[in-house]
């Protein structure tokens, strides 16, 4: 039971940064980004392919994170001059594009075959035992870190500024603030704690392929950011951790509905999963963490 609970907080944590740097371009800054899993697709190629080939931990998780950074810049660009609607599109679009090259590249990505034998750090201590326990510190590590890094940012002139840009960037103009450099490194920021997270999903897997980077995961890392409450650090974990409870619990769904097959469940908790999007829409629009004095 405890490697169970090890390796769903784990997981958790990896989803965790995922939503805490969607947060922090949508919630903070009011960009809308539909392709976050090709950031994450990114970090976790950089970082595996870095350690196949003898790198260091530390050096291959600086690469993973520094890759997806550079992949946002040209990405950050094209929120100056696309509308919402239209940035969301083309960011989607980016993510099937790395996909897709992913897949086709297979004298660098091994194609539909992945990634195997990336090595997990710790491994010394017991793969199921003392290095499942020591790589989940790593993750929430990562984590304060990252929520550190946000709260710097937030609580600056800078935070204030990509706040105002969010709520009405036509007034920060009238104020004769230029909105572009402060997306554009919003979206690189967002995109490097995603490019960490893809680090450490690839090396505690041991394993990766373009398949696991679909456009579901960027729906779930939406759901936790909606659902925890948008533009609130505390509603990225909270919404990340009733995510995973509802992922996770769904699973023991099949003692109790025996007839059921595995492929249904899985269809079944997407539906929950959508559910309680609807439900939060309605009757908590502000998300879990978000102001108690409104509806």
């Amino acid at each position: 039971m405890e490697g169970y609970l090890v390796a769903v907080g784990i997981v958790a944590g990896i989803y965790m940064l995922l939503t805490l740097g969607l947060n922090l371009h949508y919630g903070f800054t009011g960009l809308i980004n539909f392709g976050h899993v090709g950031f994450f697709a990114i970090g976790a190629y950089g970082a595996a392919l870095c350690t196949l080939r003898g790198w260091s931990f530390p050096a291959a998780f600086a690469v993973g994170t520094a890759l997806a950074t550079i992949a946002a810049y040209p990405v950050g660009l094209l929120s100056l001059r696309l509308r919402d609607e239209y940035l969301a599109i083309v960011t989607l679009g980016f993510s099937e594009c790395v996909r897709l090259v992913l897949t086709s590249e297979e004298w660098l990505t091994n194609g539909v075959r992945g990634l195997p034998g990336i090595p997990r750090p710790f491994a010394s201590l017991g793969i199921g035992g003392g290095a499942d326990r020591a790589y989940l510190l790593l993750v929430v590590a990562a984590n304060i870190v990252a929520v550190l890094v946000i709260l710097r940012l937030t609580r600056s002139p800078f935070g204030r500024l990509i706040q105002a840009i969010r709520d009405d960037e036509q007034a920060v103009r009238a104020l004769g603030k230029d909105p572009a450099g402060f997306k554009v490194r919003v979206f690189m920021v967002g995109a490097a704690f995603a490019g960490l997270a893809g680090g450490l999903y690839a090396h505690y897997l041991n394993f990766i392929s373009p398949e696991q980077f679909v456009p579901l995961v960027t729906f779930y890392v939406w759901m936790a950011m909606i659902i925890g409450g948008t533009g609130r650090i505390s509603g990225a974990v909270a919404g990340t951790l009733i995510l995973m409870i509802i992922l996770e619990g769904s699973r023991f769904a099949r003692d109790f509905l025996p007839w059921i097959s595995a492929v249904d469940m899985a269809s079944i908790r997407l539906a929950i999963v959508g559910l309680a999007l609807i439900l939060f829409t309605l009757y908590r629009p502000q998300g879990l963490m978000g102001d108690f004095t409104r509806r």
